[in-house]
């Protein structure tokens, strides 16, 4: 018979708090600002879109700190929803995050490390094809990203101790590279042109559209303004978003009732705090306005920023070629310790749901060195078929409705679980409760409507993916083997 094996209590408040700060940066905050510009113009406007969900965000991560420490278990948001509603609505949490979110995000971050590895050595590329089999194409730069997972995977395969110190090391060296930059761009930097023009059109709203090379500009005001303000949600949020992995790893944590809220409001509050310092060194670097075809990174701007690198762009400004260089091994330090926190924790949600008998067997088993090496296994495998497809940047467009769907059941479960249990131990109570995360629900469901409505193709097909495991669930619970629930 096998041993009985259990979680290691070794994450304490610096690893806990490093896991959601370097689960959250990765590339998006380097990117995401382009799109932002196009869909609502004005520097104004763009830092709004980023105080709308950092605000989202913080208060979301303080109404989940209550949960936790309610409910320490492994799986984190998973067990909250099982909890709070039934095992399906978890399950299709569950199902959602294993098929795409997490090992999309982690296929998509995989290939940002790639990408920017072949601005080092050009033979790395995404162009250089090394094999085409019409359904999928093997190129140098899917393979570096597949590498860069299994490397990680095998890192955390072997134990929580090496996991955790890569964790440390790779953010806390990301935390002082974006610090120094910003710091550069916001003191150091030559005054340009762009900041000027950025103060002069601060709140100039309008959609900027490209079509046959012609650029349209169409103003905006009223209702339009207050929808693409909504629409824009999509990049912030999506560079906002794994702040909840920590939950995954509640087991691993040491005094998790306490540890897990703090590093909820600590890591969340800081990385949208340099969130919104980085887009005001943007601004002072670039301006918002410009053209595709402009020769220089200042005529394109942060709206036509060559591949929507913003980041790239910014530190081409401040500090010439050499920028370039630099931008992309930060990304590359970026990208790799953002998802070796993605890989660390997704893993124990699966885990959680084998242990309900709604998963894979082995992924509810713990390997000798005491993590759940089978559910790591099968998270590479599909996060690595997905790098294959090339359809992992599809995928997460799909489901940044889909997430924003599940914070809001799982913030909502704060008021079920408040009248179903309500002596249950709870050493954080989240902050302004009821009004501040009803509030959350409101303002998030209002985004959600919106979304439905502006963004139909990132939405309806993020609805779909979340139905489909509707069969799934049924023929599992039906056919698949029932298990004991962890006490972890």
């Amino acid at each position: 018979m096998e041993p009985t094996r259990e979680f290691q209590r070794e994450l304490r408040r610096l690893d806990s708090t490093m896991i959601v700060i370097g689960s959250m940066i990765g590339s998006g905050i380097f990117i995401v600002s382009a799109d932002i510009a196009r869909t609502v113009g004005g520097p104004g406007w763009l830092l709004m879109s980023w105080v709308v969900a950092g605000v989202l965000t913080v208060i979301g991560a303080l109404s989940y700190g209550e949960l936790a420490g309610m409910l320490p278990r492994a799986g984190g948001q998973y067990v909250y929803l099982r909890e709070a509603y039934n095992p399906l609505v978890a399950f299709l949490y569950g199902w959602t995050l294993f098929t795409v979110i997490q090992t999309g995000t982690i296929a998509a971050v995989a290939m940002a490390f790639a990408k920017f590895t072949a601005v080092l050595v050009p033979a790395l590329g995404e162009d250089v094809v090394l094999f085409d089999a019409g359904l999928f194409q093997v190129t140098a730069a899917r393979l570096v990203a597949i590498g860069s997972i299994v490397v990680l995977t095998a890192v955390n395969r072997r134990g929580l101790h090496g996991g955790r110190l890569l964790q440390n090391t790779f953010t806390l060296a990301k935390l002082a590279a974006v610090l120094g930059l910003v710091a550069l761009g916001l003191t150091l930097a030559p005054r340009v042109p762009a900041l000027a023009a950025n103060l002069h059109d601060f709140w100039r709203a309008g959609q900027v559209h490209v079509s046959g090379g012609a650029v349209a500009f169409v103003p905006l005001a009223g209702l339009a303004l207050w929808s693409a303000l909504g629409a824009s949600l999509v990049g912030s949020l999506f560079a906002s978003v794994t702040w909840e992995n920590i939950t995954f790893t509640a087991g691993e944590v040491v005094e998790p009732r306490r540890t897990i809220p703090f590093s909820l409001g600590v890591g969340a509050g800081v990385v949208i705090a340099i969130y919104l310092l980085a887009n005001v060194a943007y601004l002072r670097l670039l301006p918002v306005w410009g053209t595709p075809t402009a020769a220089d990174v200042a005529g394109r701007g942060i709206q036509f920023a060559t591949a929507d690198r913003v980041g790239t762009a910014a530190a081409t400004a401040m500090l010439g070629g050499p920028g370039a260089i630099l931008m992309a091994v930060l990304v590359m330090v970026s990208t790799f310790g953002c998802n070796n926190g993605q890989i660390l924790a997704g893993a124990r949600v699966y885990y959680a749901m084998a242990r309900d008998g709604l998963f894979f067997r082995r992924a509810g088993e713990l390997n000798a060195r005491g993590v759940p090496g089978g559910a790591l296994v099968v998270q590479a495998v599909w996060a690595g078929l997905l790098c294959l497809s090339g359809t992992y940047g599809n995928l997460l467009d799909y489901v940044v409705f889909a997430v924003l769907i599940f914070y809001i059941l799982t913030v909502a479960g704060l008021f079920v679980l408040r009248r179903t249990r309500p002596d249950a131990e709870r050493p954080y109570r989240a902050f302004g409760y009821p009004v501040v995360p009803a509030l959350y629900i409101l303002v998030a469901a209002a985004v959600a409507v919106n979304l439905l409505i502006t963004r139909p193709t990132y939405t309806w097909p993020g609805l779909v993916i979340v139905l489909l495991g509707l069969p799934v669930y049924f023929l599992w619970t039906r056919f698949g083997r029932r298990g004991g629930r962890t006490a972890a």
